[in-house]
């Protein structure tokens, strides 16, 4: 496959799993943040140099890329373990030696334990890890153990569970408090955690749907029997469900690419005529040099009136979710105190320590100021001005380009 073929499969830029196919047989199965620039990354002139020859053999060889999307990042790291295991890609089983790799396993005992093992541990045909624990069910393989020690925490919040480390007595009451670990004390706490491991093996298996109508039943249930306690507790599982939250996998996607060349300056601007047509641009300068390729535009939705920061919001937290292009080592809003303010608060909320600087204008839109990170703006003042510029620039012509097809009803 050529990357000019790329283009016409027309992913999504969402969560989800993409497959990479000849003739119908599944040849290499990945998960994204997103599918659209996940896969384009396949083409890049270095991908021999990040993946390997075996890879770019891959990438030869297909003919056609599907994928399945997902509602969350989470979702699709489970969604691309259980392809995994079902289909045993040649190119994904060759790429690494899967008794390395990491298995999620549900212990069968009395208080049944979630634990993690490695493939070389485990006798798949005994269900028995080699120190001998039963196993009940497995889910895996997970290619990345770092990204699966994260999608855990994720998981443990909604659905507490007993691991090795709060089984022991003396470590038990200490997780219980932090609501890491239920309680399993009585016949009743214990048939109510056995309820909780069971939705746990359905979400393993992919069926969180399947999990929140069972969910919701009990919901209903517990508050038609006026526990509602309970019925709160089970809201608040639902709500957690529905509203996953895997910032953490998205930082570890970051951790995880490679590193890049050299001091990266990320510059946005957003046009629009007084709230219609509104875009909103990215440019990049990499070590004093403008890097028109990693240049990216956006389209807003969602206001009917003009809202800068709003539009900044919406422009700034789609692009984090891009770790794949890499993180800048420093961005610069076009705009004022409000602008400086809306950029910091979506780097708070990705957890992400970058520093922030706005480009403060006069009535004829010149740069008069420099506001925010005051090393970076005397340091860098040059390449944030020039930053800055390129951004005004390219936003105007893509909202007069837009504004151009909205009148000629395109």
């Amino acid at each position: 496959m050529k990357s000019q073929e790329h283009a016409k499969f027309k992913l999504p830029d969402t969560p989800g799993v993409y497959f990479f196919r000849a003739g119908g047989v599944i040849l290499y199965i990945g998960k994204a943040t997103s599918l659209r620039d996940r896969t384009k990354s396949y083409f890049a002139k270095d991908l021999i140099a990040a993946r390997g020859p075996l890879i770019v053999d891959m990438v030869f060889k297909a003919d056609t890329i599907t994928w399945e999307e997902t509602d969350s990042v989470l979702e699709a790291l489970i969604l691309e373990a259980n392809l995994i295991k079902r289909h045993q890609p040649y190119y994904n089983t060759k790429e690494k030696d899967d008794k390395s790799w990491n298995y999620v396993i549900i212990t069968k005992e009395e208080c049944p334990k979630l634990l993690t093992e490695r493939g070389k541990n485990i006798d798949f045909k005994k269900n028995l890890t080699s120190a001998g624990i039963k196993i009940d069910e497995w889910y895996g393989p997970f290619i990345n153990g770092l990204q699966l020690k994260e999608a855990l925490k994720i998981i443990r919040r909604i659905f507490p569970f007993v691991d090795a480390s709060s089984a022991k007595r003396d470590n038990y009451e200490f997780y219980r408090q932090l609501g890491l670990t239920p309680d399993v004390s009585g016949k009743e706490k214990m048939l109510a955690y056995k309820k909780s491991i069971r939705n746990l093996k359905y979400f393993f298996e992919g069926k969180k749907k399947a999990v929140m109508k069972d969910l919701e039943r009990e919901m209903k249930l517990a508050a038609k029997n006026e526990q509602f306690e309970e019925a709160s507790r089970i809201r608040n599982q639902l709500f957690a469900l529905g509203h996953i939250n895997d910032i953490a996998l998205l930082k570890n996607d970051i951790s995880a690419r490679k590193e890049k060349a050299g001091f990266r300056i990320e510059a946005y601007d957003v046009a629009h005529l007084g709230g219609k047509n509104m875009v909103g641009v990215m440019t990049v300068m990499e070590d004093g040099e403008i890097n028109k390729r990693e240049y990216r535009t956006f389209n807003i939705k969602g206001f009917t009136k003009a809202n800068d920061t709003g539009a900044l919001e919406e422009v700034l937290s789609r692009r984090l979710r891009h770790t794949e292009w890499g993180m800048p080592d420093l961005v610069a809003a076009d705009g004022g105190e409000a602008q400086l303010r809306v950029a910091k608060q979506v780097l708070d909320r990705y957890q992400l320590k970058i520093p922030v600087v706005s480009v403060v204008k006069d009535e004829r839109h010149k740069p008069k100021d420099i506001i925010g990170d005051s090393a970076m703006a005397l340091s860098h003042k040059k390449d944030i001005l020039l930053a800055n510029a390129e951004a005004h620039r390219f936003s105007i012509r893509l909202h007069k380009n837009k504004r151009g097809k909205a009148f000629l009803g395109k």
